[in-house]
């Protein structure tokens, strides 16, 4: 009976260290704070020229609205109504979807969708940008697991370890994904089991 015991233990301990598939070393984790979209959007350099834009949920009262604003130029009033739809949408009603305003020469124009958000984003310029673009596919941020968490930039694109929801909404499935820098193209490779 001794003799099994710390042979099943050596068993157990070998499979949870070799089933494991670990990270590249020139790869570096992904700090913490960064797992919030809503904490991203400050490093945006958007792809034009703004005058004014601005990232807000869709909530009546516009001090809770505002999620992230560029400085506002002087003399400038916005009356426009918000949109029905936006992207990450969570739910309907009140504070359930994300949506930017911007304003070039004197226009104002929405981004409300997942595709006008990378349009938006256009060149990626930073790997915050990088995990904003990658959330707009369903990709997230999983702080607790290296495969989740991680990432490498590079010259021509930016190579991500991220997670994805199952259709259950429980499970999570681990993927390496690599963005073109220019283009924003997104390719996702499923690693583990």
């Amino acid at each position: 009976m001794k003799v099994v015991f710390p042979a099943l233990a050596l068993v157990l301990i070998s499979g949870l260290f070799f089933g494991q598939k670990s990270v590249p070393a020139d790869f570096r984790k992904i700090p913490e704070i960064l797992d919030n979209p809503e904490l991203l959007y400050p490093f945006i350099v958007p792809d034009k020229k703004y005058g004014y834009w601005s990232v807000l949920r869709n909530n009546p009262d516009p001090d809770k609205a505002i999620i992230y604003e560029s400085q506002m130029p002087d003399r400038m009033t916005l009356n426009d109504p918000a949109p029905e739809r936006g992207f990450f949408q969570k739910c309907l009603g009140e504070d359930c979807f994300t949506y930017i305003l911007a304003c070039e020469n004197g226009r104002s124009s929405y981004f409300s969708d997942e595709q006008q958000l990378r349009n938006f984003i256009g060149f990626i310029d930073n790997f915050p940008e990088a995990i904003l673009l990658a959330n707009s596919y369903g990709y997230m941020v999983d702080t607790a697991n290296p495969q989740g968490s991680s990432y490498k930039m590079e010259d021509q694109q930016v190579s991500l370890y991220l997670v994805k929801l199952k259709k259950d909404q429980q499970t999570k499935e681990n993927f390496l994904i690599k963005i073109s820098r220019k283009t924003g193209k997104l390719e996702a490779k499923k690693i583990g089991r």
